[in-house]
């Protein structure tokens, strides 16, 4: 039987004015992490679990309505907090279901809840907004953020896309779940990651509901918003597949989806298992973006994909989507993985052999343009030089070449279990250069691995080749 406890009205007290925040003496969070390249990207004070959002689109206007519901954890007392949006107007905040002070500096969004957040707390921050969000330019001049199209829209957000549709923690190294609800005019679709678990349309409008339940960095989030063609299959031995082409290029591209339970089977068999709850792609029309982008579970062409674009973006769901980067200065843990995967496919596949494209790079035959053969060795591929440059080939080729000399070193049997090891000892989460290279050293335990680390992970130029 419980015994019957009796409070004294000061105990009694006590604890209302703990549980509701009273005697904290919290400190603002800080506006950006200080990433090498992006320093004002993403905040400190807190750790975003869960991003609920609920949006309208209207093409005709291109203006979005916006409500996000955005669950965290403090991790520090906190009187005010910071969250990344860019543009937009916004209507009104509220903290743990109460009105909340805000104000906006550029892309900060400072909020101030009613009262302090004590460390650990679970705390839940609604923000309203609406306007017409922008397309960011990147310091490499490419375009990304909300991308209207002919019809819609696409958003993606690498490396600082996300926050030109809606608020939160945007750098890789907060993930998070997603719930993602878009109402557009009916007769259009919306797309995003995920799983789609609810499609309705009422009064001329549609509303998809797609849920992500696997932690996801906010720049692989993705929308896309038109006319599309929309094929789901369930493989015999593979994840579920869910493909969206824009009608124009449905013919052209017919050939390469269908090789997708192919190429995710193959690389299953290199990595482990696949990360995620469904798998597929989204090829919009040409030129409505610059670029392939590996979005989590569904990457997203700009028209009619070649075989080795999405034997590479599919690389990317267990070597930047699954383990992401901690820093942008850690890319080339995504590219130089992915573009390895490239040459793993042909040499698999009755093509070069990685040692044959490694030599070819090497020697400066590999492009027919010598600019492009000598850029290689602009910079080491775990130092880009700026913001501008952490997409250039040093991270993709160079950043291949490395893992080719780790295989070198160690044979095909230890490589290939780095490789599987890898992706599972990070499984969801965040790692570095040096975590990667401390992981290589512990499964190769007598290797001498300096080399590698100082000429060509780290050295500037072209290194030495015995």
């Amino acid at each position: 039987m419980p015994r019957t406890i009796r409070f004294v009205p000061a105990l009694l007290m006590a604890l209302t004015l703990t549980a509701c925040g009273a005697g904290v003496h919290g400190t603002p969070g800080g506006s950006g992490v200080r990433d090498p390249y992006f320093p004002k990207m993403g905040n400190s004070g807190y750790d975003v679990t869960h991003y609920d959002l609920t949006l309208a689109y209207d093409p005709a206007r291109r203006h979005l309505t916006g409500t996000a519901v955005i669950t965290a954890i403090a991790t520090k007392d906190l009187s005010a907090f910071d969250l990344d949006l860019k543009g937009m107007d916004v209507a009104g905040v509220t903290v743990g279901g109460r009105g909340a002070r805000w104000s906006r500096n550029g892309q900060e969004l400072t909020v101030r809840p009613p009262s302090d957040l004590r460390r650990g707390e679970t705390f839940r921050t609604m923000v309203r907004y609406g306007g017409t969000p922008e397309t960011i330019t990147d310091p490499d001049d490419s375009k990304e953020g909300w991308l209207p199209t002919a019809d819609g829209a696409l958003a993606l957000g690498e490396p600082t896309g996300s926050m030109a549709w809606f608020p939160g923690n945007h750098h890789p190294s907060d993930k998070a779940s997603y719930d993602i609800s878009v109402t557009v005019p009916e007769g259009l679709q919306a797309l995003s990651n995920g799983e789609l678990t609810r499609e309705t349309t009422e009064h001329h409008r549609s509303t998809y509901v797609w849920h992500t339940a696997q932690p996801m960095a906010s720049y692989v989030a993705m929308l896309a918003i038109g006319h599309y063609t929309v094929r789901r299959t369930r493989p015999a031995d593979g994840p579920p597949l869910y493909v969206a082409v824009e009608p124009a290029q449905d013919k052209a591209a017919a050939d390469v989806l269908g090789r997708i339970p192919e190429i995710v089977k193959w690389e299953t068999s290199l990595f482990g298992p696949y990360p995620f709850s469904s798998t597929g792609a989204v090829v919009a029309d040409q030129g409505d973006a610059g670029y392939a982008l590996e979005t989590q579970s569904r990457p997203v062409f700009p028209g009619a994909p070649g075989l080795q674009t999405v034997v590479h973006e599919l690389a990317h769901e267990w070597y930047g989507d699954s383990v992401t980067p901690k820093s942008w200065a850690d890319m080339w843990l995504n590219e130089g993985f992915a573009t390895y995967t490239e040459w793993l496919w042909q040499e698999d596949h009755g093509g070069d052999t990685a040692q044959d494209i490694f030599d070819s790079l090497y020697k400066g035959d590999y492009y027919d343009d010598p600019a492009a053969d000598k850029a290689i060795w602009a910079y080491p591929p775990a130092r880009p030089s700026g913001a501008a440059h952490i997409s250039d080939s040093p991270v993709y080729e160079r950043g291949a070449m490395v893992l080719h000399k780790i295989r070198q070193t160690v044979g095909d049997k230890a490589f290939f279990r780095i490789l599987r090891g890898w992706a599972a000892a990070h499984r969801y989460g965040n790692a570095n250069t040096a975590d990667f290279t401390a992981f290589v050293e512990k499964q190769a335990p007598g290797k001498d691995f300096a080399p590698i680390w100082r000429d060509w992970l780290y050295g500037e130029g072209k290194p030495g080749h015995e």
